[in-house]
């Protein structure tokens, strides 16, 4: 899978966000093969509060920030069926806000790049179809996977519970 990265917000210079973004899809791709698609390609937004409240009231109907969103393209049926020869494939698009990213963060006593990471994983798995909402076992299976995911790249269990 291809990552089109953009930065549009003030997130700190010292982290090449971008290297950050394509480890965390790295590690995720062995856990969720089908994000290993030569065809497929994925936009991740680094924005802020500001972008994120917008696109989450206009597409969502909810008037608030929140520090990941993703916007799927193809059904998770689709995605498993995709032969991997013919024309590239957008899966979707993730935006991440920085200032509810960095307070939540802070809040857990993270590393922002370690949330961040997360929410990246987090953002394409949403991608695959999956879906924390459906049940409490496809909440359990998404959170496995951030988990593994995460774990490859020396980051803790988000969660705390496992």
């Amino acid at each position: 899978m291809i990552l089109d990265i953009s930065i549009e917000a003030d997130w700190p210079t010292a982290t090449d966000w971008e290297a950050l973004a394509e480890r965390a899809a790295a590690a995720l791709a062995p856990l969720a093969p089908e994000l290993a698609n030569p065809r497929l390609s994925a936009s991740l937004l680094f924005a802020d509060d500001a972008d994120v409240h917008e696109l989450n009231r206009e597409w969502r109907g909810k008037d608030k920030p929140t520090n990941v969103l993703s916007f799927p393209m193809l059904e998770r049926e689709d995605l498993l069926g995709l032969p991997a020869d013919g024309p590239p494939e957008l899966l979707g698009d993730i935006a991440l806000a920085l200032e509810t990213c960095a307070r939540e963060a802070a809040d857990k006593g993270l590393p922002l790049e370690h949330h961040a990471t997360h929410l990246i994983v987090h953002g394409l798995l949403h991608l695959a179809g999956h879906d924390h909402e459906i049940s409490p076992e496809d909440a359990r299976t998404m959170e496995l996977l951030e988990i593994k995911a995460l774990a490859q790249l020396g980051i803790a269990d988000p969660y705390g519970d496992h």
